[in-house]
C-alpha cells in the first residue's frame, strides 16, 4: 500500500499513473472521494474530503475484498451515482495532495512519497488543467489558487512531506521518477 501526495499539478497524476501501468497495480484517486459542494467550497481542506470511506476502502482492498470507488464530477461539485469497481492487486497506489495529512489513512501506507514542484511551476499547470479539462476561466483559477489552494497547500500539503519516506521531483524526467517509485516499491517486504 503506497501513498502519494503532493501539491496540486506537481506531477503526482502523471508519475503515478505510468507508475500503476508498469506494475499493474491498482490506483486509487483521493479526488474521488470529495463530498458535495459547491463553488464556494474549500477542495483544499481536508475537511473536504471523504477520507473516513477512503480508510474504510483501504483496509477493504487490503484484505482481498473489492470496492466500489466514488465517481466525481469536478464540473457539478457533485459526486455521481456511478461507481467502479476496483479488485485488488498485489501493489495498490493511493494518490492525492492530501493523502499525507490525515493520521488513520497514512498509518495503512507500507511506503509514503511526496512529489515535490515549485509553485510556479503548480499553478502554471493547473491553469492549464483547469481550463482545458474542467471548462473554468484563468481568472476563476487563479481566484481559487489564492484564496485556497495556496494557503491550504503551505497549511496542509506542504508539511505533509514530513511524513514521506520517499520524495521525487515533479519536474524531473517523468520516466526517471516513475522508476524510482518502482524501485522503493520493490523494496518493500512482502506481505
Amino acid at each position: 500500500m503506497v501513498g502519494v501526495a503532493g501539491g496540486t499539478a506537481s506531477g503526482k497524476s502523471t508519475i503515478v499513473a505510468r507508475a500503476c501501468a508498469a506494475m499493474g497495480a491498482l490506483r486509487v484517486a483521493h479526488d474521488r472521494y470529495y463530498r458535495d459542494g459547491d463553488s464556494g467550497t474549500n477542495f483544499d481542506h481536508p475537511d473536504a474530503l471523504d477520507t473516513d470511506l477512503l480508510v474504510r476502502h483501504v483496509d477493504a482492498l487490503r484484505a482481498g475484498e473489492p470496492v466500489a470507488l466514488p465517481d466525481y464530477d469536478f464540473a457539478t461539485h457533485r459526486r455521481v451515482d456511478a461507481r467502479e469497481d476496483a479488485h485488488p492487486t498485489p501493489v495498490i497506489v493511493v494518490e492525492g495532495i492530501l493523502v499525507l495529512v490525515d493520521a488513520q489513512l497514512r498509518a495503512r501506507f507500507d511506503l509514503a512519497v511526496y512529489v515535490d514542484a515549485p509553485a510556479d511551476i503548480r499553478l502554471i499547470r493547473r491553469i492549464r488543467r483547469d481550463v482545458r479539462e474542467r471548462g473554468r476561466t484563468h481568472d476563476d483559477v487563479l481566484r481559487q489558487y489564492l484564496e485556497s489552494v495556496r494557503p491550504m497547500h503551505e497549511a496542509w500539503v506542504a508539511p505533509s512531506a514530513a511524513h514521506a519516506q520517499l520524495v521525487l521531483d515533479g519536474t524531473a524526467d517523468a520516466e526517471a521518477q516513475v522508476e524510482r517509485l518502482r524501485a522503493a516499491v520493490a523494496r518493500l517486504p512482502a506481505r
